[in-house]
């Protein structure tokens, strides 16, 4: 990986645990666990439709490690490893077929995937698939996040095509 790509992305994982922090201070919207808007997520849908594959996972894996170090609790490791494994891993394949117009779609998908896989994580967890009663909640969440985040990335890709061009 040349230097200039390394520092880019070395720079955009920086911008995501600082979003990431930030959006911590801000009070809980809806009072029920793992509903939350995510903004970290606006580099991460970024680094999917403007960098490779591996250069895009190892943005990702760098931000949940390093997120769950400075923020959370070592178990919170375990759901947002499960979570950002399935959104990645769909939103990868997806970018191939959805086209930069429409990548908040990927985004909503990618949301619907994380909250997938933290919901599998914590029946594995619990031991006890009652968790899922939440998952029509965190899907409707998860969908308006979705938009929000892949709305954002898309007037950023905009932006830095204007400054570029």
């Amino acid at each position: 990986m040349k230097t200039k790509r390394l520092t880019e992305l070395s720079l955009l994982t920086g911008l995501a645990l600082i979003i990431f922090v930030v959006e911590l201070r801000f009070p809980d919207i809806i009072p029920v666990p793992g509903v939350k808007l995510g903004l970290a997520n606006i580099i991460t849908v970024y680094a999917v439709y403007k960098y490779k594959a591996a250069e895009a996972f190892l943005l990702v894996l760098a931000r949940v490690i390093l997120g769950t170090l400075f923020a959370s609790t070592f178990s919170a490791l375990i759901y947002s490893l499960s979570g950002a494994a399935f959104c990645l891993a769909g939103m990868l394949l997806l970018h191939r077929i959805i086209p930069l117009c429409w990548m908040w779609l990927c985004s909503i998908i990618g949301a619907i995937l994380h909250n997938t896989g933290q919901i599998a994580a914590a029946a594995v967890v619990m031991k006890s698939f009652a968790v899922f009663a939440y998952y029509p909640l965190l899907i409707i969440a998860g969908c308006i996040a979705g938009a929000f985040t892949g709305v954002c990335a898309q007037l950023v890709i905009k932006k830095t095509k204007e400054k570029r061009g």
